[in-house]
């Protein structure tokens, strides 16, 4: 008779290179490798789950926020230092209240980072940002000036001619869709349902000059995946993909509908008008398979059978759609076949043509050794890409332009590189301009720092 063995299986958002650390701590004056670019004077700072120390939230998107961040001036590292984001829901709040009334700051706050109206925000979909100080102390809940009466996306969209913030929030209930233009100076100037097929799982949108993009996409809130492991939201066969185009100052009933090739899309690179008036939208998009793999391995409920949930990951590709308001017409296609996540840009492209966007490809998207940042010509077609040592994992790389930039591509990746095995982290700044993504300077960080989700560059050098 054999004993039956009581080892439980960590899952993997909780282990490896996604492995949560356990506290906050601070060092100073970080080693340099190489040379960092004088003119970058300002932080770094990175948003993701981190769960408290002996808790298993279940999904890898679920986990109280933690950010990291790295002070750079005058080509020194002046800190690094890492901090949960102080909400309601860190202390075990939930962010339904008993009489079902939603408590919008009961948030974990653990996706991206926003530099707006002068302040730092942590974001995450399903509630209110959190204003955070440049030290990453939380200040607290942000609405708006009482304006903002539902959640708000991850992925908030900043003009770069008018300075406005385009967003949105989506919700299991109706309305399912709200979408928000604020002034730069955080004044919401109108609030808008929008009509969509049902409870879909919208992570991201587009912005063009003139237009926005909805991406009503076949991944649902699932009532009956309620108090079950994993998220409830789930793949549905039967939920439509559709593109939407909006103009910026219309309504519901001014939405275009696209019907696309199924398939979902978590994050946009970029979308603008060309000179036809077609919208050209760009995004990482996940067929079926790709997706139900993916969202097995971070913790979520698959459709697939058990022997395709077994397989490795195969993530989605960096895909193009073009869509003609005029006649109804659309066109898409993947742009390669490389597997990658975390697409972005220059922000001074953000709703115009652009020709550059970064992306990253990691072991949790291939089987692939030597994950690598890539930097896409969407001209010419062409791929340059940086591969790092075995067993470094690469973040988003955020674009930041040098001083008086001449070029699109004029200015530096900033990106945290995480080791999978071993208690190591860099900062990694690269040539973005350089034909191979050439590293000018790793900043050694005290310890490892966890795959996370987005960061940005708040600069502080005026």
């Amino acid at each position: 008779m054999s004993a039956t063995s009581n080892v439980q299986t960590v899952p993997d958002y909780l282990s490896g290179f996604m492995g949560p650390v356990p506290n906050e701590i601070e060092a100073f004056d970080l080693k340099v490798e190489g040379a960092l670019p004088p003119e970058l004077d300002g932080l770094y700072v990175r948003n993701g789950a981190n769960p408290l120390p002996g808790t298993d939230p279940g999904h890898s998107f679920t986990g109280h926020g933690m950010v990291h961040g790295v002070r750079l001036n005058r080509g020194h590292a002046a800190w690094y230092r890492n901090k949960w984001v102080q909400t309601p829901a860190l202390h075990g709040a939930r962010s339904v209240r008993a009489d079902g009334t939603r408590d919008l700051t009961a948030s974990t706050a653990n996706t991206s980072v926003l530099g707006y109206d002068g302040k730092i925000f942590a974001l995450v979909e399903n509630c209110l940002p959190f204003a955070l100080t440049d030290n990453l102390d939380t200040v607290g809940p942000y609405d708006f000036g009482g304006a903002l009466k539902g959640p708000m996306t991850a992925h908030p969209k900043l003009d770069p001619a008018t300075g406005r913030l385009h967003f949105f929030g989506y919700d299991f209930r109706p309305p399912f869709l709200q979408y928000h233009v604020a002034t730069a100076d955080g004044r919401i100037l109108r609030s808008v349902p929008i009509s969509v097929t049902g409870p879909t799982m919208m992570h991201d949108f587009a912005v063009t000059e003139h237009y926005i993009a909805w991406l009503d996409m076949p991944v649902v809130f699932d009532l009956s995946r309620i108090g079950k492991p994993g998220m409830a939201y789930r793949w549905s066969d039967d939920y439509p993909t559709r593109i939407g185009v909006m103009p910026h100052d219309s309504s519901d009933a001014d939405v275009r509908w696209f019907v696309v090739q199924p398939g979902y899309a978590f994050h946009v690179g970029n979308a603008h008008e060309d000179t036809q008036g077609r919208i050209v939208l760009e995004a990482v998009n996940y067929d079926r398979t790709s997706f139900n793999s993916l969202w097995k391995e971070l913790g979520g409920y698959s459709v697939l059978s058990e022997s395709d949930t077994k397989k490795k990951p195969v993530g989605g590709a960096f895909y193009r759609w073009t869509l003609d308001p005029a006649t109804g017409q659309v066109s898409e296609a993947a742009l390669d076949d490389l597997a990658v996540e975390f697409p972005t840009i220059s922000a001074a492209k953000a709703g115009r043509p652009n020709r550059f966007t970064y992306a990253v490809n990691t072991p949790l998207l291939t089987e692939r050794d030597g994950a690598r940042i890539v930097k896409y010509d969407t001209q010419t077609g062409a791929r340059a890409e940086h591969e790092l040592g075995r067993d470094w994992v690469p973040g988003e790389a955020i674009f930041v332009p040098a001083q008086q930039s001449s070029a699109e591509d004029h200015g530096w990746l900033v990106s945290i590189v995480t080791h999978a095995n071993a208690d190591r982290a860099n900062l990694l700044v690269q040539d973005a301009s350089d034909p191979q993504l050439k590293p000018v300077a790793a900043v050694a960080l005290p310890r490892r720092v966890p795959g996370g989700f987005h960061g940005a560059w708040i600069d502080r050098s005026h």
